[in-house]
Order: C-alpha cells, then structure tokens, then sequence
C-alpha cells in the first residue's frame, strides 16, 4: 500500500536512480523492524532437488552483485536469484540504457550485463546473513569473443559453486552482442558438455551437488525450443528458466520510447513467456522442472505460469509497478489454492 503513495515520486526520477532509492527505502524498513525477514510461509515444494519454502522467486537483473540480499530476504521471497555476474567488472551500455513504458507496465532495458565482477559479488554474499535458497546468474563479458564464451562460463561457475544454491547460464540476454547464438543447436551442445564436465568436477571437490538451470528467450521458434529441451535432457541439466525479455514490440508500437532498442519486460511478455513455458512442458513432461518468468504482474498471472507447467516463478518487472506487496499477493494466493 505504501508503495503505492511513493511510485509517483519515484517515476519522476530516471529509473536508475528510482532502483538506488528504493533499496535505500527498503533497507531503512528493514533495519527499523518493519519488515519480517522470514519467507511467507508456504507448503515447500522440492524443485531441482531443493526445498523451496514458497514458489515466488526474485529474477536476476534487481540486484546483480549481491549487495542487497538480506534487504530483499525480508520481502518474502521463497528464493532469491542474483547476477547476472561476468568474470570481471564491467560498467554496461552506455546511459540511458533503462526506459519506463508506463503505460503498458513495461520496462526497456540494454543494462549490458553491468556488474562489479564475480569476485565482488562472492564478497557481498559472504557478508551477507541471508540462508535461503540463492541463485547466481552467470553470463560472459562483452568483449569476449562467442567462441570463448564457454571460458568465461566455467571461470563463473567455478568462482560461484560454493556459495550458489543454484547456477543459472545465462545465454539469452538481448543485450550483449552475439549471446543469444548460444542457443544454437551446436553451440549449446558444446556449452552444456563443458558445464557438465565441470560440475561433475566440483561435486566432487565440495562434496556437494549444485544443479545447473539454463535462461532462454522468449523470442525462440517452435524448432528452437524442440532442440533446446533435446539438449537439456540429453546433458541432464536440473532446471530452465523461462524466460528472458523480448526483442518484440507487439503491444507496445505507440508508446513513447517503445523503439528504444533492449530487451522488452513487463505485461507486454506475459503471454510470450507463458507460451514457451507450455510448448517447453509438452517436451520436457516433467523430467526437467520449468522456472515461468515474464510478465508477472499480479497472482493471476503467476498462476497462468504455474498452469502453463512452471514448477516455480520469478518477478522483477512487477516489482517496479505494483511494489513489494505483489511477493505476498502471489505467495497467499498460490499456498492457498493448495491447502
């Protein structure tokens, strides 16, 4: 309800600056008690062999390094996903780079993957208190040339693993050039088996199994989806995450700054997303759990994912519009549809 009273406020401030205040909002709520700092308590629910305490999950893309996880725990989320994190710092595209469409509850982003670097992100999660479920977005630093990007990958995955519960590859951000060509048949083929061999490795090393999780685009043909899901079963990879924003415009051609070049999020997604997560379902039939992403803007539509064949959903977008609050709605209307 509060947050109702301060977006106005914040819109008026360019959305990186908004993004800055409201963690400092946030944080200040937390420290004077005002927040519970526990997960809205939920049936749990074992996806990728971990125990989620609520299917509402944070996106990657709102905290990138990792400084804000105690802040975000005590919002309620069953689990919190950070990044996405390269192997060294990078400042991103060029400002501006983040674009409201109010009108449409969207947002344009070309962040570019800005980041502090994974060694920097690993030192905010060891100084953090948090103790839920946590995810780390791993991607690969722009001026890495596509055909080395498998190095920058394993240099992540072998810097994240101890402190992860879970590694999402990310391969299908719209913002760092030639990425999404990882989603090619042989490319992804090549990256999954180099990430395979190296956590069978790192099982070994901590005694302790990490599942992998693929990001994909919600911008994939029918063809391309059909070979992706072939290829996560085949390299028996624990999760996908479905999905990242859109080169599309479809909804949103009149608004103002709608032709800004990024990735699309927001309500404009909804349906996008939802329809991969389906056609990703009819192939997969359970043997690889669906984490539904995209357009998320109220309980209903976290419900649409979960019937389309999620296991669990994230929100980002929907946070900027409707507030902290909207981790509560999805989370009581979920666990009580399942009481």
């Amino acid at each position: 309800m509060l947050y109702n009273l301060l977006r106005p406020l914040l819109f008026k401030l360019p959305p990186e600056t908004a993004h800055c205040v409201s963690f400092y909002a946030i944080e200040k709520a937390r420290k004077l008690g005002l927040l519970s700092n526990r997960p809205i308590a939920c049936e749990s629910r074992e996806v990728m062999g971990l125990d989620f305490p609520n299917p509402v999950g944070l996106a990657a893309g709102l905290d990138k390094n990792g400084a804000y996880l105690d802040t975000l725990a005590a919002l309620g989320f069953g689990f919190i996903e950070i990044g996405t994190v390269t192997p060294r710092p990078q400042p991103g595209n060029p400002q501006p780079r983040l674009f409201r469409l109010p009108q449409a509850n969207a947002i344009i982003n070309r962040l570019g993957f800005n980041n502090h670097g994974v060694d920097k992100l690993i030192e905010n999660v060891k100084r953090s208190d948090y103790q839920g479920i946590l995810g780390i977005n791993i991607g690969k630093n722009f001026d890495t040339p596509i055909e080395n990007a498998t190095d920058d990958y394993l240099t992540c995955l072998r810097k994240v693993y101890g402190y992860a519960s879970y590694i999402t590859i990310n391969i299908s951000s719209p913002n760092t050039k030639n990425l999404r060509q990882l989603q090619d048949a042989g490319a992804l083929d090549h990256l999954l088996s180099a990430l395979k061999s190296e956590q069978e490795k790192l099982t070994e090393q901590y005694d302790k199994y990490k599942p992998l999780a693929v990001k994909i685009a919600p911008d994939l043909v029918s063809q391309q989806i059909v070979e992706i899901a072939a290829l996560l079963m085949k390299h028996k990879i624990d999760g996908v995450i479905a999905t990242n924003t859109t080169l599309s415009r479809a909804g949103v051609e009149e608004q103002p700054e709608s032709q800004e070049a990024g990735g699309l999020s927001g309500a404009p997604l909804a349906q996008k997303s939802t329809a991969v997560i389906r056609q990703l379902h009819a192939v997969l039939q359970g043997v690889i759990p669906i984490i539904g992403v995209g357009g998320i803007m109220s309980a209903a539509d976290a419900k649409e994912k979960l019937s389309a064949g999620a296991s669990l959903v994230q929100i980002y977008t929907g946070m900027i519009y409707r507030g902290p609050d909207l981790v509560q709605e999805i989370a009581q209307a979920v666990c009580a549809d399942e009481q």
